[in-house]
């Protein structure tokens, strides 16, 4: 959700016939939190209009925290009125409901990115932007982010999700990881209590929202090898997958043993003849099958069925649950991995006459 606040904010969008019910968001509320967050709440977000996928309905409150503080406070604001609120940060790796959303947004992006360096060791918070950060350390003649360069996302969601590619993961180098919990209480863990595995980490599902982290890097003393390293992963990416339509990157986490059986997600998808697959205005991508695109005015039931459709028949090809890397956001704030949603929707029924007569599209969309 970078650049939120340039989004049309501040004007009343008409909610009526979303079936969105907003009896909690009152003028009271609104001033209390223009008190606790000054310059931070932005009314009638279009989530399509952020989104990576350019898909979900309106935000009807969103407040941005720019400090820990304003962080705590908030958070302590909101567990004593009883609100239902979702944490979102740049949006990258979620698919919002085309109903939008009836509950608070709490916004972690560019007014929590604060960023020093001492030595090897770096504190940044969690609303940076990934390549920024990459760049950043790069500068600093700092090694081993280089991996994160092309990923799009804020660094809370990168921690959280212990993200990185090449198979690498940012865990790695955190020295400890500052939260604060839905009462507002700030916690302070170390590398070995986040749990860090290949993309998981103890936060998922913990309820706690990460605002910021120490690590500790490699110094190379050679910032420009360190930027030709960048410039060579982000060319491979560019060539690898789709740039110009609206995308959220990988869909689908790659599995070790299917990797070693059959191949990576993308490899996988493509051998059960499902490249270039349409529905509605969502893609299966020419170039790269673990991308989805926004093709053509896209809804998110469009691409829930095409991850319902991929899921289902790479399990029948080969015996493999492909997990969504992806997202679900519920109009309640519910953020559950995209294929527990697409699941529900996608009836077996469904993926027989998919598979059976596939809309596919020739070329590539570079």
């Amino acid at each position: 959700m970078e650049g939120i606040a340039e989004q049309g904010l501040g004007s009343c969008l008409d909610h009526q016939g979303s079936g969105i019910t907003l009896s909690w968001l009152t003028p009271e509320l609104v001033e209390d939190l223009n008190a606790l967050v000054p310059g931070g709440v932005y009314r009638d977000v279009p989530l399509a209009q952020v989104s990576r996928w350019r898909v979900g309905g309106l935000a009807p409150l969103v407040v941005a925290p720019g400090s820990v503080t304003e962080l705590q406070q908030l958070m302590a604001y909101v567990s004593r009125r009883r609100l239902r609120y979702v944490v979102l940060g740049s949006s990258s790796n979620l698919l919002f409901a085309d109903e939008g959303l009836e509950v608070l947004a709490i916004h972690m992006g560019q007014r929590l990115s604060d960023f020093r360096v001492e030595g090897n060791r770096v504190w940044s918070e969690a609303g940076l932007w990934v390549p920024a950060f990459a760049r950043r350390l790069a500068r600093a003649g700092l090694t081993g982010a280089e991996h994160t360069c092309g990923i799009p996302g804020t660094l809370g969601g990168l921690i959280c999700m212990n993200g990185g590619s090449q198979r690498k993961g940012i865990g790695d180098h955190i020295i400890d990881v500052v939260s604060v919990t839905p009462e507002g209480e700030k916690r302070i863990r170390s590398r070995e209590e986040c749990g860090f595995r290949y993309r998981t980490s103890v936060f998922q599902g913990l309820g706690e929202i990460i605002v910021g982290a120490r690590f500790r890097f490699t110094s190379s003393g050679s910032p420009q090898a360190i930027r030709s390293e960048m410039l060579t992963i982000l060319g491979q990416r560019r060539r690898k997958f789709p740039r110009k339509l609206p995308n959220c990157g990988s869909v689908f986490v790659s599995n070790p043993a299917m990797y070693a059986q059959y191949g990576p997600p993308g490899a996988v998808i493509e051998a059960c003849g499902l490249k270039g697959m349409r529905v509605g205005g969502a893609m299966i991508s020419p170039l790269h099958a673990n991308f989805i695109v926004n093709h053509d005015q896209a809804r998110a039931a469009d691409i829930l069925t095409l991850i319902g459709v991929a899921r289902r028949t790479v399990l029948e090809r080969t015996g493999y649950n492909m997990a969504a890397e992806v997202c679900y956001v519920s109009p309640a704030g519910q953020i559950i991995p995209a294929h527990v949603k697409a699941e529900a929707l996608c009836v077996p029924a469904d993926v027989e006459r998919l598979v059976a007569e596939p809309q596919v599209v020739s070329g590539t969309d570079q």
